[in-house]
């Protein structure tokens, strides 16, 4: 059940594209199973119709859930990622840090896979703007890869590793966090600045739960959702590709301006203009057995 080194390279790929089937949910147009009500609205009515709320009160209800689950999934992303080797986080490859040695500093005292806990809680707040088949399907499919991910990196970090990695394991839950870890505190510093600009997705995502969704507007939070996602895509950019992001910007700026294409014409163009830039100034790297 591990994931295979491709699942792992293009696992941001492959989240995307569950997220991407959940908005679209076909299956409702075309066998009519469930409706393009948001989850969020559904839950409300469901609330109001078993009683426990009215409806006035019931939607609030939900997007406070909504709002705590994207805070977790937020907090634990910029935490994880603030003690985390940024050599790491968002690797194409599987990697163990510059030193190889096991991190046991912030969250990974408690549990040792917050970043997946917090891709998983960010993913699921989102899924309160999806149609409600789309949103089930999507969490299902989510916790599946992660599922893998989480199984594969673990086999790889215990060869990696070796006896400190098991001692770890057996110190640290997979997925439920300890409430007191016994574990020392690690002489890691954490990068809090590094970590919030790499995880602006994830606070984006609890702003638009906790601010944008008081609008009532599905239409205005996935549009919301969209324009978070190509804006922490491009601060990543700039962090780790500078010159290719540049040109990106640039073009969604023309095709906007100039061309007046729709922004999420412009958008997908634009990640296609990055992804080649970025192919273009890559530098060549050794391997191993050159250096």
């Amino acid at each position: 059940m591990r994931a295979t080194g491709f699942e792992f390279r293009f696992r941001w790929f492959f989240i995307l594209a569950i997220v991407l089937l959940g908005f679209w949910a076909p299956w409702v147009d075309a066998w009519g199973i469930g409706r393009h009500t948001p989850l969020l609205e559904w839950l409300a009515l469901e609330l109001s119709r078993l009683g426990l709320f009215g409806f006035t009160q019931a939607a609030p209800v939900v997007i406070v859930l909504a709002s705590i689950i994207a805070a977790l999934g937020a907090g634990m992303r910029v935490w994880g990622s603030a003690y985390l080797d940024p050599v790491v986080v968002g690797n194409a490859e599987m990697k163990a840090g510059k030193t190889d040695a096991v991190v046991a500093g912030g969250p990974f005292r408690y549990v040792r896979n917050p970043l997946y806990i917090g891709t998983w809680c960010v993913t699921a707040a989102i899924a309160f703007t999806m149609p409600v088949t789309g949103a089930l399907a999507t969490m299902a499919l989510l916790t599946i890869l992660l599922l893998r991910l989480i199984l594969g990196e673990e086999a790889f970090l215990a060869g990696k590793l070796g006896e400190p990695y098991e001692a770890y394991k057996s110190a640290v839950p997979r997925l439920v966090p300890l409430l007191r870890s016994k574990l020392p505190r690690s002489a890691v510093r954490p990068q809090w600045l590094h970590a919030v600009l790499s995880e602006l997705f994830g606070i984006g995502i609890f702003l638009i739960m906790a601010i944008l969704s008081w609008r009532y507007d599905n239409a205005l939070m996935v549009k919301g959702i969209a324009i978070c996602f190509f804006v922490a895509l491009a601060v990543r950019g700039f962090m780790r590709r500078p010159i290719p992001t540049a040109i990106a910007v640039v073009c969604l700026a023309l095709l906007i301006e100039a061309v007046k294409l729709p922004w999420y014409r412009a958008a997908i163009i634009s990640v296609g203009v990055w992804l080649v830039m970025r192919a273009a100034f890559a530098s060549p790297r050794k391997t191993a057995e050159e250096k």
